[in-house]
């Protein structure tokens, strides 16, 4: 297998982050366009006043940058080191089914329990990520 599989699910999980990000401005312009939020309601970022559909898109974008950046790394690690496998390429595409399918819940219809379950799960395999590259190395 060649070490530069692992940059596919890694791929996958960046250009559903940049469709989020398209998806989160495109939420932003009709809201104001629609005159349901004030453009200054912007100038600092959020506020209470942000329509619930404009802040859900953007608490996800959010979402997608911070415990994603760990995946970022943990791919890398594996690249470099030279330690990229099948389980670990399977892992890595999990992770990502299950941050898309988390994005999917939270961006319609928001069930807490479902959608915690599957911000969890993609949480676990991301420590199954590190054990995995740790236990490689040492």
């Amino acid at each position: 297998m060649r070490a530069e599989v692992i940059f596919a699910p890694v791929s996958g999980l960046a250009v559903w982050t940049a469709g989020i990000l398209v998806l989160t401005g495109f939420r932003r312009l009709r809201a104001l366009q629609r005159r349901r939020i004030s453009p200054q309601r912007f100038r600092l970022g959020e506020s209470a006043d942000v329509p619930p559909d404009v802040a859900v898109a953007n608490r996800n974008l959010m979402n997608l940058l911070e415990m994603p950046l760990l995946f970022y790394v943990v791919a890398v690690a594996f690249y470099v080191t030279h330690h990229v496998g099948p389980r670990v390429v399977g892992l890595a595409w999990l992770y990502v089914a299950l941050r898309v399918l988390h994005s999917c819940e939270h961006l319609t219809s928001n069930q807490l329990l479902r959608r915690a379950l599957l911000f969890a799960g993609s949480n676990v395999v991301l420590v199954f990520l590190w054990f995995r590259l740790i236990a490689a190395l040492f």
